[in-house]
């Protein structure tokens, strides 16, 4: 495991509400952050996702399980993300596992994460969940 990828994961699991001015320590002011449900460039438009995640949740945590490097400057983090949000299974704990591939220099330039977003959100709505509960049993029969 390189020692970048363990301080970032370390770094980027102390993040809170309170402390997201510490992402330009993290990451370059021209980062690329993709994940399923978005496309983010430039720290000022990551810090204000990540401002509006913090204040729609109710918890979150990162549990990280591997860091593996490809080379000095690229590699993937495994994790599983645990968080709560009032409205998404009634506010109780949602666990959601996943991989982000990054690539950096002295700070991360590309983040990209890898998960379910049926299992982080459609899943979790009352009648949308049901539904694709229901698919879910009948394409398994």
């Amino acid at each position: 495991m390189s020692t970048f990828l363990r301080q970032f994961s370390e770094r980027f699991c102390a993040l809170n509400k309170d402390n997201l001015s510490t992402l330009g320590t993290l990451y370059a002011k021209d980062i690329q952050f993709i994940d399923p449900l978005h496309q983010i460039n430039g720290l000022n438009a990551l810090t204000a996702y990540f401002a509006q995640l913090y204040a729609n949740v109710s918890a979150i945590n990162f549990e990280i399980h591997a860091c593996d490097s490809v080379s000095d400057s690229e590699g993937y983090l495994r994790w599983t993300m645990h968080f709560s949000h009032p409205k998404l299974r009634a506010g109780r704990t949602i666990s959601v596992a996943g991989c982000t591939h990054l690539k950096w220099h002295d700070t991360v330039f590309y983040h990209r994460d890898f998960f379910d977003a049926g299992a982080m959100l459609y899943e979790q709505l009352p009648v949308f969940g049901s539904i694709i509960a229901w698919l879910k049993r009948r394409m398994a029969a």
